[in-house]
């Protein structure tokens, strides 16, 4: 009958008092014990795999440091779970909310900024605008008018001019290239 060696595993409070004392390796143990709780109430906390990594290291940095504080060995656990839960509060407080990178959020909250140069610019653009639908016969001047001052949609053009889609889309295409003609005209002048 063959005799088996009792491999006795050292208990919590005696892996706790040790590393108290200073032992690195029983720090060590009782960290490979721990580290799955703490990720888990990090993770809980936060909802974000990495920052609960993150959170997971700095709780275990921490407890090695802080260790001769806790008073009371038994309580190692409970102790840890308590400075993750903070931990991973005060992280989750701290981190910034993300920007929304989406279109539309970033130009309403883009700050664009008018010099003279840019509104005398704008100005001196919609004044040869204006000028170029003077020049335009009555049709293509009222054909894009209405399409892009007063944002008529392609079938309410086409009730107002009796005429069909087909060649409302024909008199605005028309109309852009004699306008884009008179714009050079003008510029050239």
């Amino acid at each position: 009958m063959e005799l088996q060696e009792a491999t006795t595993e050292p208990t919590e409070i005696s892996l706790v008092l040790a590393a108290r004392n200073g032992d690195r390796e029983a720090f060590g143990q009782l960290a490979k014990r721990y580290e799955r709780v703490v990720y888990a109430t990090a993770l809980r906390r936060l909802g974000n795999h990495a920052e609960a990594q993150e959170v997971c290291q700095e709780v275990l940095v921490r407890a090695m440091q802080k260790i001769s504080q806790l008073r009371e060995p038994e309580a190692f656990g409970s102790w840890l779970r308590a400075v993750t839960s903070r931990m991973a509060i005060n992280r989750a407080v701290r981190k910034r909310a993300p920007i929304s990178t989406e279109p539309e959020t970033l130009a309403a909250t883009c700050v664009t900024v008018e010099t003279p140069l840019t509104t005398a610019l704008a100005s001196e653009r919609r004044s040869q605008v204006r000028a170029g639908l003077r020049r335009l016969g009555e049709l293509d001047r009222e054909t894009l008018v209405a399409f892009y001052v007063e944002g008529q949609s392609l079938v309410e053009m086409s009730q107002e001019f009796r005429s069909p889609v087909g060649t409302i889309k024909r008199r605005l295409h028309v109309a852009r290239k004699r306008l884009a003609k008179e714009l050079e005209e003008l510029v050239a002048v």
